[in-house]
C-alpha cells in the first residue's frame, strides 16, 4: 500500500533527497481518494441516522484514558487506522449539537452542505488575509448579504470571525477608538478620564473578558438592572450615564443585546440607539442570536433597532445552522473601522499588482492576520439553500418555541420560569427544589434522549431549551416534556424515601 495509507513516509524519504507529505505515485492518490469516498459516505450516514442514536454519551473511562495518554506519534500509522480510531473513540462521543433532541447552550447543528463547503475550504487552504484573491471576494460578498440581511446601510464593513466573543470584542475596540476622546491606539488606557461601558445584568460574558483583554478592568462596566421581561431598564441606564459623567468619568459605549442568552430578551433597541446618539456614545449591539430574528417579517419588530446599530455582533454558527466556526462583526462606518486597527508593517506593504495589491484588507479590520476560509460554508450555504430556507427555519424554532410553552402551561406539574419571547423555554419541575431540577436535567442528559442545558433566574434554577436546530420537530418536544415528568416523579420519589429513613 501507498505510505498515505500506511504511513511509511520515513521510506520514501529515505529513497530520495526531497519529499513531500503527498502521495508519492498514482496509487497512493486513488488509495486516498477512496478512503476520503468512504469518509463522506460515512459522516453522512452519520447525519442521517443522528435521531436513531443517543443525543450525547459520556465517553467510556477506557476510551478516556486511551485518547489522553495516548503517547505523541513519532512514526505514523497512516491515516486509515487514524480514521478507524476517530469512528470508534471520537465520533460516537461528541457533544451532540448534530441531534434532534440538543437544545442545550445555543449551539446550531450544522448542514451537509456545510460539512462539504468546509473539505473544499480546506482542500483550497487559503489565508484569508484580504488578498486578491477569490477567498477575499468570497467574504466581502458575504458581508455584504450579511449587512442586506440585518438592515445595515450599503458601504457596512465586517469581518468573519471565530465566533461571537470576537465579533463582539471588536465592535467595542472600534467603539473605543472612536469614542475615547484621544488616541487610546497610541496613549492606552493613560491618555484620558476612565471610560464606562454600560450594559445589563442580562449580558453575556464575553464583555466581562473583554474589557479585563482590553486593559480597561472589570470596573470600567456599568451594570445596569433588567425589568421583568429581562430587558435593560433605560430609564436606569440613563440616570447611570449622567451620575458616571458628573464624576468626571468617560461613557463610551452601550451595549445592548438582542437575544440575551438566559431568556432570549431583547434591549428596547430604538430607545437606546436613541440616547446614544443623544449622549454621542457608540451603539454596541450583542445579537449572538436573536440578531438573525430580523432575516424574517413576520419575527423583525421583536429586534426593531437593530439596523441602528454602530456595530453588531452575530453568530452564524447558532441561529443560521452553519457549521462550526463562524461569527460575523458588522460596523456602519468603514473608515472608523478600519482606523481602529489598521497598521504599517514592512511585510504587509500593498502593491500596484500581484497577490497583495491594494493592502490585506481583513488584516485592516481586526486582530488576525492569519486566518481561514470561514465564508465559504455561509456562500455556499446562501447559494446552496437561499436565506429564505434558513429564515424559515428560524421561524419554525420561534414556533416551536411557544408550543413547547404551550405544553408546559398545559401541565400541572411544569411551570415556566420566564416569558418566551424567541426561542428559549426556561421551566421547573415545579413540585421540585433547586437541586432536584438540576437532577432531572442531568438525568436527561445521561439518558441520551435529549439535551437541555441549566441556568438561574431570580434565583432559581430552571432548565433551559434553546431551540437552535433545524433538525427539531414537535413530536420531540412533546418527548422532552415526558421525560422530565417522567424523571421528576422518580427523583421526588427517591428524595422521599430518602427523608424518611
Amino acid at each position: 500500500m501507498s505510505r498515505t495509507v500506511t504511513g511509511n513516509l520515513e521510506d520514501d524519504c529515505s529513497k530520495t533527497a526531497e519529499c513531500s507529505l503527498d502521495p508519492t505515485d498514482k496509487a497512493g492518490w486513488e488509495q486516498l481518494r477512496t478512503l476520503g469516498h468512504k469518509m463522506v459516505d460515512q459522516i453522512f450516514d452519520h447525519l442521517q441516522t443522528r435521531r436513531e442514536q443517543p443525543v450525547w454519551q459520556r465517553i467510556p473511562t477506557e476510551k478516556r484514558t486511551a485518547l489522553e495518554a495516548e503517547p505523541l506519534p513519532r512514526k505514523g500509522q497512516g491515516v486509515e487506522s487514524a480514521y478507524e480510531t476517530f469512528l470508534r473513540d471520537v465520533l460516537p462521543y461528541g457533544i451532540g449539537n448534530t441531534h434532534p433532541r440538543f437544545w442545550g447552550w445555543v449551539m446550531g447543528s450544522g448542514t451537509p452542505e456545510g460539512v462539504l463547503a468546509e473539505m473544499l475550504a480546506a482542500g483550497m487552504n487559503p489565508n484569508v488575509g484580504g488578498f486578491d484573491d477569490s477567498a477575499t471576494l468570497v467574504e466581502e460578498q458575504v458581508i455584504h448579504w450579511m449587512a442586506q440581511l440585518m438592515g445595515m446601510p450599503d458601504g457596512t464593513s465586517g469581518l468573519l470571525t471565530s465566533g461571537g466573543t470576537m465579533a463582539n470584542l471588536i465592535g467595542l475596540a472600534v467603539g473605543r477608538r472612536a469614542r475615547a476622546g484621544f488616541d487610546v491606539r497610541a496613549e492606552g488606557m493613560r491618555g484620558g478620564p476612565e471610560m464606562r461601558v454600560y450594559c445589563s445584568t442580562e449580558v453575556h460574558s464575553w464583555l466581562k473578558k473583554t474589557v479585563e483583554l482590553m486593559g480597561m478592568g472589570r470596573n470600567s462596566l456599568h451594570v445596569v438592572g433588567v425589568d421583568a421581561g429581562y430587558r435593560m431598564k433605560v430609564d436606569e441606564l440613563q440616570k447611570a450615564i449622567a451620575v458616571d459623567r458628573a464624576t468626571g468619568l468617560r461613557p463610551i459605549c452601550v451595549v445592548a443585546t438582542a437575544g440575551t442568552v438566559n431568556t432570549g430578551a431583547t434591549d428596547d433597541l430604538p430607545a437606546i440607539a436613541d440616547l446614544c446618539a443623544k449622549e454621542e456614545m457608540w451603539f454596541h449591539v450583542d445579537g449572538a442570536f436573536g440578531a438573525l430574528a430580523s432575516w424574517s417579517n413576520r419575527l423583525r419588530d421583536g429586534v426593531k433597532g437593530l439596523d441602528r446599530a454602530d456595530s453588531l455582533a452575530f453568530d452564524l454558527h447558532k441561529w443560521g445552522y452553519m457549521p462550526y466556526d463562524i461569527g460575523c462583526v458588522l460596523v456602519r462606518d468603514a473608515e472608523t473601522h478600519k482606523a481602529a486597527f489598521a497598521t504599517g508593517a514592512s511585510y504587509l506593504t500593498a502593491m500596484e499588482r500581484g497577490p497583495a495589491a491594494g493592502g490585506l484588507r481583513f488584516a485592516d479590520r481586526g486582530v488576525e492576520l492569519s486566518r481561514g476560509f470561514r465564508a465559504l460554508k455561509a456562500w455556499m450555504s446562501l447559494k446552496a439553500l437561499g436565506a429564505d430556507a434558513i429564515t424559515a427555519v428560524i421561524e419554525q424554532n420561534v414556533d416551536q418555541a411557544q408550543y413547547l410553552a404551550s405544553l408546559i402551561n398545559q401541565s400541572d406539574e411544569l411551570e415556566l420560569a420566564a416569558e418566551v419571547p424567541l426561542n428559549i423555554v426556561c421551566f421547573r419541575f415545579a413540585k421540585a427544589s433547586d437541586e432536584g431540577n438540576q437532577e432531572i436535567l442531568m438525568r436527561l442528559q445521561e439518558s441520551g434522549i435529549a439535551v437541555p442545558s441549566g441556568t438561574v433566574l431570580q434565583g432559581r434554577f430552571a432548565i433551559r431549551v434553546a431551540i437552535s436546530n433545524h433538525r427539531s420537530r414537535k413530536a420531540d418536544f412533546d418527548l422532552l416534556v415526558e421525560n422530565v415528568i417522567r424523571i421528576g416523579h422518580e427523583v421526588m420519589k427517591e428524595r422521599s424515601s430518602a427523608s424518611t429513613r
